[in-house]
């Protein structure tokens, strides 16, 4: 007798589902557990404000009851996070299922409250990994999408509150390609960062932006005799239009922009279907002189992207200035009302 293995696929697929459930629902109880332990840590906490060391006091003696009998999660770090915790989302409506506590972890160290709606966001609608939300946050996925839009642009997109309607929107500059594992101080020609950034599509598929899937490699282009082949495809869903990306592993050339240009026209006029949107090109270099890229483009355009890329994550250094660049710009957008 032989039993049906669609049965047996049947039964796997419901322990998968059950075992699934049951790690959520565990984590989502331990995610409601710290916020409570949380929640009494800083209202104990205000009733003792009037002594300064009280706080300190207070988590140690919890930390030293409950520690023998539950280990590491009553520590004196994991109590102060706890408190963090609750002091960043005050009312647990404000908290999401889908978020696990290593993805609140990351999120409480975030002290701007736009940027950590914006990370909420994002991890909901892309379903990130606890690994992928660090990674994204370590990056400055904010910061470089606030290079060329508002802050208000940039949350109504990741909130899906509207469709983005211009590249620049969902494509950041520079884009941080540390997963390639290339080393920064060598030399690479273009083929070799290609061949990267296939082995690791996933990846790069989660840094270009949203809505992205691969369509080709060395796409052949045949025109008059003359052959031409196109480094990589995508189609963006949200845009509803082709993505070509040319690599440059030097400082780019006004050369360059006219060789993307001539295969963004080529895609418009060939494979481009009626109800779809203008193809973008993205020139993805090594450096890029911003002058040179806008005097070379038409002034209206919208098609054309030069974006930096950098093989290593930035520095705490690198970030400090970053921010304080963001914060200058907005600053400065307010004086000019």
């Amino acid at each position: 007798m032989e039993i049906k293995k669609d049965i047996i696929i049947q039964i796997q697929s419901i322990v998968s589902n059950a075992q699934s459930k049951a790690i959520r629902a565990v984590d989502n109880e331990r995610v409601l557990m710290y916020w409570q332990i949380g929640k009494i840590i800083f209202e104990e906490e205000q009733q003792g404000k009037g002594r300064a060391d009280y706080g300190r006091y207070l988590i140690k003696t919890i930390s030293e009851t409950f520690q023998p009998q539950f280990g590491s999660g009553f520590s004196i770090r994991q109590l102060e996070m706890n408190r963090q915790f609750y002091r960043t989302f005050p009312n647990t409506n404000a908290l999401r299922s889908q978020l696990s506590w290593t993805h609140y972890r990351t999120i409480i160290r975030i002290d701007n409250q736009d940027k950590r709606e914006f990370y909420i966001a994002e991890t909901e609608k892309n379903n990130w990994t606890a690994r992928q939300l660090e990674r994204q946050v370590n990056s400055q996925l904010f910061e470089r999408l606030l290079m060329s839009n508002d802050v208000q642009a940039v949350l109504a997109v990741a909130r899906e509150e509207k469709m983005p309607t211009d590249a620049k929107e969902i494509i950041k500059d520079p884009m941080v390609l540390e997963f390639l594992g290339l080393k920064r101080e060598a030399a690479y020609y273009e083929k070799d960062l290609e061949s990267a950034i296939i082995t690791h599509l996933h990846d790069f598929l989660l840094e270009i932006g949203n809505g992205f899937s691969f369509v080709a490699r060395q796409k052949r282009v045949h025109l008059e005799g003359d052959e031409f082949f196109i480094d990589l495809v995508f189609y963006n869903r949200l845009l509803q239009c082709f993505v070509i990306i040319e690599i440059k592993t030097t400082k780019l050339k006004h050369e360059d922009i006219g060789q993307l240009q001539m295969y963004v026209n080529y895609y418009d006029r060939y494979e481009k279907q009626d109800f779809e949107n203008p193809t973008i090109g993205i020139l993805l270099c090594a450096d890029k002189n911003d002058a040179v890229v806008k005097i070379t483009l038409p002034e209206n355009n919208k098609t054309i992207i030069a974006s930096k890329y950098q093989l290593y994550l930035p520095s705490e250094q690198q970030l400090i200035a970053e921010v304080k660049k963001e914060i200058e710009k907005l600053d400065s957008k307010e004086n000019e009302k």
